[in-house]
C-alpha cells in the first residue's frame, strides 16, 4: 500500500518491514524468543532503518511494535552484555563501553532525534530499554495487557540514553523519581494516567489503531509535519521557550516556508479542493 520507495531500506534480520498504508512504515522488533530484546548488531540494524526511514520521501511516518503477544521489547540483550563486560575484564580493558547502546555510529529509538514521527503500538512488556523506546516516541498506543518499567536499577545499571530527562518532561520528577528509582512496572491503565500513553485499547486493536494513527498523520503535508514535529521536539529540550520558538522558526519553518508543499496547501484551501502534497522538502 505504501507509494514505490525511491530508496530500498537497508537489510534486516531483527527487523520486519511493512508497508500498512501510503506513506505508512511499519517496524516490527522480532526476536520474539529473547521477549524482543536487542543486541549490538540490532542496535546498528535499527540505527540503519531509521536513517534511511528520515530519508526516504515516500514514508512520513513510522509504528513501531514487537513480534508476539508477551513483549514490545524487554531491552538489552543482558546476555551478550555480560559476556562483553567479563571479556573486557579478562583482558584489562575498561568495561565502560560493552553496553549494546554504546556501539560506534549507533542511534536506536531511546536516543533517535530524527526528524519523522514514529507512533509506539506497545504490545506487551516495554522493559528497561524498551521502554526508554518507549519514552523517546512520539505517540504512544498501548495493549490493555502492557506493561512498563524501568528496571534498570535491578540490574544493577541506570538508564543512559536519554530516557530520564525527558520522562521529567513527560511525566513530572516525582513520578519519574517512582518509577525509575524503585524499577516498579506498571500497567497500561496508569501509564497512561501518568500521560506516558495516549491511549489504550484492547489487544486485538492495537495495529488497526495504530495504523489509523499513522493514516492520519501520513495524509498531512509530510514537510508540516516534520516542521511541526521539530518545534515539538525543540520546546521539549529546550528549556527557555522564546529560545526552542527562535531555533525552529529559523531552521524548520524557514524552509517549510519555501517549499511547495505550503504553497499547495494554500491554493488547495483557496480553491476548495483537498491537498495533492508532494514529496517533503525538509
Amino acid at each position: 500500500m505504501a507509494l514505490p520507495l525511491t530508496n530500498q531500506p537497508p537489510p534486516t534480520s531483527f527487523l520486519k518491514l511493512a508497508y500498512p498504508a501510503p506513506r505508512v512504515l511499519q517496524i516490527t522488533m522480532s526476536r520474539e524468543k529473547d521477549l524482543n530484546c536487542t543486541n549490538a548488531a540490532a542496535i546498528l540494524e535499527m540505527t540503519a532503518v531509521y536513517r534511511w526511514f528520515d530519508a526516504e520521501p515516500s514514508l512520513t511516518v513510522a509504528i513501531l511494535t514487537g513480534a508476539g503477544k508477551r513483549s514490545f521489547s524487554t531491552g538489552a540483550d543482558l546476555k551478550e552484555w555480560n559476556a562483553k563486560v567479563a571479556e573486557a575484564r579478562a583482558q584489562g580493558r575498561d568495561p565502560a563501553g560493552a553496553g549494546p547502546g554504546n556501539v560506534a555510529g549507533a542511534e536506536a529509538m531511546s536516543n533517535r532525534r530524527g526528524k519523522k514521527p514514529v507512533v509506539a503500538a506497545v504490545n506487551g512488556m516495554a522493559l528497561g530499554g524498551g521502554c526508554e523506546n518507549v519514552i523517546n516516541c512520539d505517540i504512544v498506543l498501548a495493549s490493555e495487557t502492557a506493561t512498563f518499567g524501568l528496571v534498570e536499577v535491578k540490574r544493577g545499571l541506570a538508564p543512559y540514553s536519554g530516557a530520564l530527562p525527558r520522562l521529567i518532561r513527560t511525566v513530572g520528577l516525582q513520578r519519574a523519581n517512582e518509577f525509575a528509582l524503585t524499577g516498579k512496572i506498571i500497567s497500561a491503565q496508569t501509564a497512561f494516567e501518568w500521560g506516558l500513553v495516549n491511549k489504550v485499547v484492547p489487544p486485538d486493536r492495537l495495529l488497526e489503531e495504530a495504523v489509523a494513527w499513522a493514516k492520519e498523520i501520513a495524509d498531512i503535508s509530510p514537510d508540516s509535519i516534520i516542521c511541526t514535529r521539530a518545534m515539538l521536539r525543540e520546546g521539549w529540550t529546550t528549556a527557555d521557550v522564546v529560545e526552542a520558538t527562535n531555533i525552529s522558526n529559523g531552521r524548520e519553518w524557514k524552509e517549510l516556508q519555501k517549499g511547495e508543499n505550503m504553497q499547495e496547501g494554500l491554493r488547495a484551501f483557496n480553491e476548495k479542493r483537498k491537498p495533492r502534497w508532494g514529496g517533503p522538502r525538509l
